[in-house]
């Protein structure tokens, strides 16, 4: 491919998307950027304490996996709000500064890889849970620390890679309708290429998510059944519950927030366009960020001493309520037996006297 002619590609969304060019402002993503660092380094000081006195094995399995996934997003939102800056400070006008297209490569491969990262490692963390409270031997046995730090390595490595797949197979990121943003070629395909490497994203992306929701339903039913079936409180279950909360929450985030991007990436791919294709992918782009913002408040909100917090809360509520129906229930029961007695179901005694005197 010859260099004017990747350039035409890489810059051809301007000529048809002078709409999307001129409404964009740099303040939401300033506005992300910000939250973003500081939720997540938020998060990671909370985490790091609790890994600092924690004692508990596979307690701290799941630490070190939230700590890295919290990291790389605190990383994500710091290299990707950057880029998006640099971008804005030269007005999006990607020929000027990036003719080569180095910049959108390398904003490109920043925005998979991060985006596919938090996929993987929630995914991991499922696994890892799902073992640990249905094989709590095999568990505490056969998963060692140089283990974890492999699997970690191993999901940081695996979407490196789909990330430099294009690169690789030399079809570049391009810049896409709002210029703010670089992604895969998804507009008039050439070949099977441009094709494929959407779906190896977007099939990988939602796999993560079923493997999530898998592992996090059935540990969750095996934790469930486990409390009721054992009339006393077994020792050791309520970081269980904690970290299995906290999943849960992870999982639902990731499916509100990736769920409509991954999907829409599909349906663009194989060539099911629409008219607002601009806004609606830096819609979802936006939407998909979110998930790097809300994740590190699941760990800020759900800990052990808010969770008690707030069973706390809703116990005492609960109680409330009910001492006010069973109130409720013998002052009705009260004023029909009156109303009984006025009837002459039961006669008053001052009646009866009158009635023999």
């Amino acid at each position: 491919m010859s260099a004017n002619g990747s350039s035409e590609t890489r810059f051809r969304s301007e000529v048809n998307s002078t709409c999307c060019h001129k409404e964009l402002s740099v303040t939401a993503s300033v506005i992300s950027m910000t939250v973003g660092i500081c939720s997540n380094g938020a998060a990671l000081l909370i985490l790091l304490k609790s890994y600092r006195r924690l004692r508990i094995k596979s307690r701290a399995f799941f630490l070190l996996f939230a700590s890295s996934l919290v990291v790389t997003e605190l990383l994500g939102h710091l290299v990707n709000g950057s880029l998006v800056l640099y971008v804005y400070h030269f007005q999006r006008k990607w020929e000027t500064f990036d003719p080569h297209g180095v910049v959108c490569s390398i904003f490109g491969a920043c925005m998979v890889f991060y985006g596919l990262s938090p996929l993987f490692l929630s995914s991991a963390m499922a696994v890892e849970r799902f073992i640990g409270v249905t094989k709590p031997i095999f568990h505490s046995t056969v998963l060692s620390s140089r283990l974890i730090r492999r699997l970690l390595g191993l999901t940081w490595l695996l979407a490196a890679l789909v990330a430099l797949l294009p690169v690789l197979l030399q079809r570049p990121y391009e810049v896409h309708s709002s210029r703010s943003w670089c992604f895969f070629h998804m507009e008039q395909p050439k070949d099977w290429l441009d094709v494929l490497l959407p779906l190896v994203f977007s099939v990988l992306g939602l796999m993560a998510l079923l493997l999530s929701i898998v592992c996090n339903t059935l540990a969750s039913g095996a934790l469930l059944l486990g409390r009721l079936r054992s009339k006393q409180r077994c020792r050791g279950t309520s970081y269980h519950v904690e970290m299995i909360c906290q999943l849960l929450a992870i999982m639902l985030v990731s499916c509100v927030c990736w769920g409509p991007l991954l999907v829409n990436v599909i349906i663009l791919s194989v060539g099911v366009k629409g008219e607002s294709t601009c806004f609606r992918l830096l819609t979802l782009i936006r939407m998909a960020t979110w998930n790097q913002i809300l994740d590190p408040w699941v760990y800020i909100l759900l800990r052990k001493a808010v969770l008690r917090k707030i069973f706390m809360l809703f116990h005492n509520c609960c109680d409330s309520k009910l001492h006010s129906f069973h109130h409720w229930q013998r002052s009705l029961l009260g004023s029909s037996v009156e109303t009984s007695c006025h009837h002459g179901q039961i006669p008053p005694p001052e009646t009866t006297i009158k009635s023999i005197t």
